[in-house]
């Protein structure tokens, strides 16, 4: 054994942590939008959170943070389909009988968060 003083493997990123307590705030049956969460925070973008969760999202409800157009997380739909029927996430079938999340009744904009009705959480 050395005397040297081995560094600590880096923690989450800031940007990453604040990401996910988002996406652990959405209520059972509400999503947020890669793009809602960016605006949220104050900062980044769709691509910034949606490359968060690909790398940090699995210890979340990561099926609560989606794309605009409410399809599916590609390679993840059945296990976020599940979820969503779990939840009574409000979807609509499409032509080809696949789901779609019903954005205009399943999006959430942060009201009622912490008790502040109608406002963000500051995080």
């Amino acid at each position: 054994m050395s005397d040297e003083c081995v560094p600590e493997p880096p923690g989450l990123p800031e940007y990453a942590e604040r990401v996910l307590e988002v996406a652990e705030l959405i209520p059972a049956g509400r999503v947020m939008t890669y793009g809602d969460v960016a605006e949220w925070l104050g900062v980044g973008g769709p691509r910034q959170v949606g490359r968060v969760m690909a790398l940090y999202g699995g210890a979340v409800p990561w099926w609560r943070v989606v794309r605009a157009d409410g399809v599916l997380l590609p390679g993840h739909e059945p296990r976020a389909l599940e979820q969503y029927r779990v939840e009574a996430t409000p979807l609509r079938t499409t032509g080809d009988g696949g789901h779609r999340i019903d954005m205009r009744r399943a999006r959430w904009d942060g009201g009622g968060a912490h008790g502040d009705e109608g406002q963000a959480p500051h995080i």
